[in-house]
């Protein structure tokens, strides 16, 4: 009998795993896996099969984030690949404003909710399409803690705040996870998300303050925020049969950010 977190003989696809918190997701899943398809853009997917020496990893360059062939991208990596065991879906389109909350515009907004929303539920919805027929498929989506408090404004002295819109995209996210949940779920599929805390990319920490990186820690009662490598264990539970009554749950990762 494989133990209750095993993956093996599993087909798991993942989307955005080359970045800084799916690269750690996809190593793990190519140890432990039948096969892993990895969806990215510009090279990135092989860049990492290289660097890790992945070897039951298959790269896929396609953008998951265009609403117009999702469809068909599904049909065409189910037919080489097959239906998925289940997916780990990082992927986001990187359409906050940015900008400051009085600063945000109708338009900015909407763009925002345009391009982070419809493309997740596409794309999920594609592939619980296709795993119903077997009765059996885990779907996980990635969230954020700003999908569910707010951001402490007052740490932000130097730049803005993380954006108003971004939050509400994140907290879509965790809605739409319990929409599948009751609408698959009696097709013997799953859908939950991952909600990250804090886990800043450290190459790119340099351009923050020194106060600022200290606060952000402060607020975690651990006093740190997240490693990369800490995202991989609340995902490979959710993806594997060791969460086989858990649905519609928001698995919160962020060392405590959002009790308090």
């Amino acid at each position: 009998m494989n133990p209750w977190y095993s993956l093996e003989g599993k087909t798991i696809w993942i989307t955005g795993g080359a970045g800084y918190l799916g690269s750690p997701i996809t190593e793990a899943l190519d140890s432990l896996c039948k096969k892993t398809v990895l969806f990215e853009l510009g090279g990135r997917a092989q860049a990492l099969i290289q660097e890790k020496k992945l070897t039951r990893t298959v790269p896929y360059s396609a953008d998951v984030l265009d609403v117009k062939t999702i469809e068909s991208l599904v049909d065409q990596v189910c037919r080489e690949h097959g239906v998925p065991d289940g997916v780990a879906h990082l992927a986001y389109a990187s359409a906050s404003s940015g900008k400051k909350f009085e600063e945000i515009t109708g338009e900015s907004f909407k763009q925002t909710m345009g391009l982070a929303l419809p493309a997740t539920f596409l794309f999920a919805r594609a592939l619980a399409d296709r795993m119903a027929p077997r009765g059996s498929g885990s779907i996980v989506l990635f969230s954020s803690m700003y999908g569910l408090v707010s951001p402490d404004v007052w740490m932000y002295k130097t730049e803005a705040a993380n954006p108003i819109d971004y939050g509400v995209s994140k907290a879509g996210v965790l809605q739409m996870a319990r929409y599948f949940s009751v609408q698959y779920g009696r097709k013997g599929i799953r859908c939950n998300s991952i909600t990250p805390g804090a886990f800043p990319q450290t190459e790119h920490d340099h351009r923050r303050p020194s106060e600022f990186k200290q606060a952000l820690a402060a607020k975690s009662p651990l006093g740190r925020v997240g490693v990369s490598h800490e995202i991989v264990g609340p995902t490979l539970f959710l993806l594997s049969e060791g969460a086989s009554y858990v649905t519609g749950h928001s698995l919160v990762v962020d060392g405590g950010w959002t009790i308090w």
